[in-house]
């Protein structure tokens, strides 16, 4: 209803770096089973699921352990850094290449994914202390 659509598909179309946090993570995909099969954006192709026979949300600190590259907006970031989320819903990229970094909860989920100028954390940067304000600032210095 705002026209926001079209305006992240054209940040995205543009090279410039653009990322999703939580909900915004979710966005990005094919489709999601929140409030029934709905359409996501399709920029990345996935879908999201909600974690069955877990507690939900699956809310608190939680680690990150990265997958096997550097990942610009996690630079001077360790393996294993407690960040905070909030959510109940995950996501399952079809292509594997996407994942920077995976948490258990129950088994592994993806938490963050990477592709060109696109990034997304399922957790919360602004509540992450430390560790979401250097990934903040990380992204900031990043050049379309």
């Amino acid at each position: 209803a705002l026209g926001l659509i079209d305006v992240i598909r054209e940040i995205i179309a543009s090279g410039k770096p653009f990322l999703g946090i939580c909900l915004g993570l979710q966005l990005l995909f094919e489709q999601s089973d929140e409030g029934g099969i709905v359409r996501g954006l399709g920029i990345l192709p996935g879908k999201v699921t909600r974690f069955a026979s877990l507690k939900v949300p699956h809310m608190g600190w939680n680690q990150i352990f990265f997958r096997n590259r550097e990942f610009p907006i996690f630079r001077g970031i360790g393996d294993g850094a407690h960040v905070y989320f909030c959510h109940s819903y995950y996501i399952t990229p079809k292509e594997a290449s996407v994942i920077s970094t995976v948490t258990d909860y129950g088994g592994q989920f993806v938490s963050s994914i990477d592709k060109n100028n696109v990034f997304g954390v399922q957790f919360h940067p602004e509540k992450s202390q430390a560790v979401g304000l250097k990934l903040l600032e990380n992204f900031k210095a990043l050049k379309a």
